[in-house]
């Protein structure tokens, strides 16, 4: 229907336009005189322009779009440049070309008004400045053209596909485990690994802190000395990290700690999954690997805020989880008794939950969130703030005061 409505405009255009014409020529031939004909001569360039510009095909205008590439991180500035070539050389006034974006750049389409002339090649560039979160779809551009009268237009939108993907934002953090779980039972340590005690490899002088079932009693015989088992070093420190999608203005910093706590973790040689809830689940198995990091990078990258239930809500539902000898980090924007109380019930399996619970950059506890924080301590569960700007300071001690 738009269609249709735009040709019906432009051919009553053309008809006035041949209309002016003949007026003008009539005008000349009845009044005569210097005045009238001139007047019919300087109108008549315009007017075979504006035909030649009614019959110029705007569709054998070619679009190009160029990106210099096609991954980046929120806040990167993004550099397009874009190129119209054209089959002749016919004189165009102007062309204005309208890229339209996708709505989720959150920013209007880039407009630019260029004057090509006779010039079968026309190049502009136009930049984003901070690009968000998300992936972004490039559909369309706009062309319009048109005569020195205003008479004729010419529009056409033309198809120009290109996609980008923007990943969150991340800050280099150095990854502290609170805790790591062993076969003898829980234990607080800031060690990497752990021994395999199913799997002896060798012998080794006795050291303190080595457990009495660990001494060779053979190889302590044959040497008169104390020896113990060497055993394999392997490594246990699994982190199941959940992500709270629920509603919330502070989502984009959830999601950028996320990234980089999952990011530290898997740099720091640990293996760590991923869990969201949104109108989907996802569920990313604990791993580690550079693919396996690229992998939640690209999920976080589209995760929206549109769950309908609580973190706590979520947790309920994923009672299997509980079985697994594994740490959780459940990283959210807002603590209730419901969440702690949750966390309490999963510690109890797991040994410790800590909760990390994200305030804006200057931004205090309140009370109540002072008061949950104690409640959470007195049930084994962990609860640190960490302040947008600020994330490199979660494993670095940092409570509630």
């Amino acid at each position: 229907m738009k269609e249709k409505l735009a040709a019906i405009k432009h051919t009553w255009k053309f008809i006035v336009l041949l209309v002016l014409v003949v007026l003008a020529f009539c005008y000349a031939m009845f009044q005569g005189g210097f005045v009238s004909w001139f007047l019919f001569y300087s109108f008549l360039p315009f007017a075979i322009y504006s035909i030649a510009v009614s019959l110029y095909p705007i569709m054998d205008v070619q679009i190009e779009r160029h990106l210099p590439k096609h991954e980046f991180n929120a806040g990167e500035p993004l550099k397009v440049q874009m190129i119209l070539r054209r089959t002749n050389s016919f004189p165009l006034f102007y062309i204005f070309v309208e890229d339209l974006l996708s709505e989720t750049l959150k920013t209007p389409g880039k407009k630019a008004l260029l004057f090509p002339g006779f010039k079968k090649e026309i190049i502009f560039d136009y930049s984003i400045d901070d690009l968000p979160r998300g992936e972004h779809i490039f559909h369309s551009v706009k062309l319009k053209t048109g005569d020195l009268l205003g008479m004729i237009e010419k529009e056409r939108e033309a198809k120009s596909d290109s996609k980008i993907i923007v990943y969150p934002s991340f800050t280099e953090m150095l990854y502290r485990p609170f805790e790591n779980h062993y076969d003898q039972g829980m234990t607080a340590s800031r060690e990497r690994v752990q021994r395999d005690t199913t799997m002896a490899i060798g012998i080794r002088d006795y050291q303190p802190g080595d457990r009495f079932s660990w001494i060779n009693w053979k190889a302590t015989a044959k040497r008169n000395e104390i020896m113990t088992k060497e055993f394999e070093q392997r490594q246990s420190h699994d982190v199941m990290v959940v992500l709270d999608c629920a509603p919330e203005p502070r989502f984009e910093a959830n999601v950028s700690f996320t990234a980089s706590v999952t990011r530290a973790i898997l740099k720091k040689g640990a293996q760590v999954g991923l869990l969201t809830v949104t109108r989907e689940r996802a569920s990313f198995p604990i791993r580690g690997g550079e693919s396996h990091l690229q992998q939640i990078f690209y999920h976080l990258a589209k995760v929206q805020p549109v769950c309908a239930v609580s973190v706590d809500k979520v947790l309920e539902a994923e009672m299997f989880y509980t079985g697994q000898n594994v740490t959780m980090m459940i990283v959210t924007s807002t603590l209730t008794k419901q969440l702690i109380e949750k966390a309490s019930f999963l510690g109890q399996k797991k040994g410790m939950v800590t909760i990390f619970l994200l305030k804006n950059e200057k931004e205090s506890p309140s009370n109540e969130e002072l008061s949950l924080k104690t409640v959470g301590n007195t049930r084994g569960v962990r609860v640190i703030m960490v302040h947008e700007h600020q994330f490199e300071t979660a494993f670095s001690e940092v409570t509630l005061r």
